[in-house]
């Protein structure tokens, strides 16, 4: 028997060992090997009392439209399952791996760029410098041409000046189906200036002919702290798809921030919509680079029936001592409310304070003889994100004239805002 969308909710709660030690995480390797810590401070996975709620459709979701767990430390653990095999319904065709349809970026002179008529895939973060394959051009071109199908396409590169020895290189290109029903389109530049900036960065947007239209940004920059003076590189990417068939799309946007002392922050955005259902989802990864760790999330997801429900949970650790804290909630259509709250304290000697309580009446206030575990350092830091960042290092700036010196104004370098966001539903 078929089972409608709303016959499971896209959060699933689930409990608390899907992370067991020592297993690979996000592609890359960012959050994927576990260390062991020092004295008594060692990695393992903590089982907080949570509900769980599964169903056969929902065990059968595809990934594309649920929460990675393993992008989530010990604690209550929140999915969304809620789409088809594909994100939206179009030919498999248009959405092929970017390995199964990986063509030269950058092809040669006269002949025309190959078409890219395939959306972002959704959950798949920050992508390094190698999986963009940006090539720029090393000469001005400006062409365009017809193919045999009847599809055309153009190509063009240049290069834009400033002050402060400001040199922007860049290459453009595009195409369009005979008939106009899909099109697309890609940037690629490098920024550079005289007081150490980089910038390396890629824009991409298209539709094709079942309506499905897209849109990504990835870049990465390298620049002098203003109030440090230490060497930073940050990384993000935004990602957004729309359905042409229905009411359905989603956003995302990551970012990665480091510096030479150990200074890292990670975090995420993202939003999706399934015809009735939509959902949220919010998480941070905060290291001082001195033992010093912060990581927090927060999902939530609604039907136009009136449905909601979600969790958050928070951790903060500092040599052994710290807490986690969550809570699950859920509102039926009615108006019913349910909610459980946890809560652990670990005094580094050992001992764990865990306490919660529930709506149902159920409540723990224990003290017990366990492990304090945590990651006091980020598996991806600034070692990895500079070994990664060949391409963004290598950008030569303009040669700098005898006894010119760089303006160096960082306050001026923008960062993009993030999206505006609805907030939480009120508990």
């Amino acid at each position: 028997m078929a089972t409608r969308l709303l016959d499971f909710p896209p959060l699933v709660l689930r409990r608390g060992r899907e992370l067991e030690c020592g297993k690979a995480g996000r592609k890359g390797g960012r959050f994927g090997r576990v260390r062991a810590s020092r004295g008594r401070i060692r990695c393992c996975c903590s089982d907080p009392v949570v509900p769980a709620r599964r169903t056969k459709s929902a065990e059968k979701a595809e990934d594309m439209w649920r929460f990675d767990p393993q992008k989530v430390p010990p604690g209550p653990r929140v999915r969304v399952h809620a789409t088809p095999s594909r994100p939206f319904s179009s030919p498999p065709s248009h959405f092929v791996s970017r390995q199964e349809k990986f063509s030269p970026r950058c092809t040669p002179r006269g002949s025309g760029p190959q078409s890219r008529d395939t959306p972002p895939k959704r959950d798949t973060g920050i992508a390094n410098e190698k999986d963009w394959g940006i090539n720029l051009l090393n000469e001005h071109v400006n062409e365009s041409g017809t193919n045999e199908d009847g599809s055309a396409w153009y190509r063009e590169s240049g290069e834009d000046l400033g002050d402060n020895g400001y040199r922007c290189r860049w290459t453009r290109m595009g195409g369009r189906s005979h008939d106009g029903s899909s099109e697309w389109k890609e940037t690629w530049w490098e920024k550079s200036d005289w007081s150490g900036y980089k910038e390396l960065g890629v824009e991409k947007s298209g539709r094709n002919a079942e309506g499905d239209s897209w849109w990504e940004t990835w870049n990465e920059v390298l620049y002098q702290d203003e109030w440090s003076n230490l060497a930073r590189i940050e990384r993000s990417a935004q990602k957004q798809a729309k359905s042409g068939t229905e009411n359905a799309g989603w956003y995302e946007k990551w970012w990665e921030k480091y510096d030479a002392k150990g200074w890292t922050e990670k975090g995420a955005h993202k939003y999706g919509r399934l015809n009735e259902q939509s959902w949220w989802e919010k998480w941070g990864e905060h290291y001082d680079g001195r033992g010093s760790v912060l990581k927090w999330t927060d999902k939530w997801a609604e039907t136009e029936l009136g449905t909601k429900w979600g969790d958050k949970w928070e951790e903060k650790f500092f040599a052994g001592i710290g807490s986690r804290q969550g809570e699950t909630w859920h509102v039926s259509p009615s108006g019913e409310r349910w909610w459980r709250t946890w809560g652990e304290e670990h005094f580094g000697n050992g001992k764990v304070h865990k306490y919660g309580k529930s709506t149902t009446g159920e409540s723990w206030d224990i003290v017990v003889d366990e492990e304090t575990c945590y990651e006091a350092e980020p598996h991806y830091g600034w070692a990895d994100v500079v070994g990664d960042s060949t391409q963004l290092l290598s950008i030569q700036p303009r040669e700098r004239p005898p006894g010119v010196f760089p303006n160096l104004d960082f306050g001026s370098i923008p960062s993009p805002p993030l999206e505006d966001s609805p907030d939480s539903p009120s508990q």
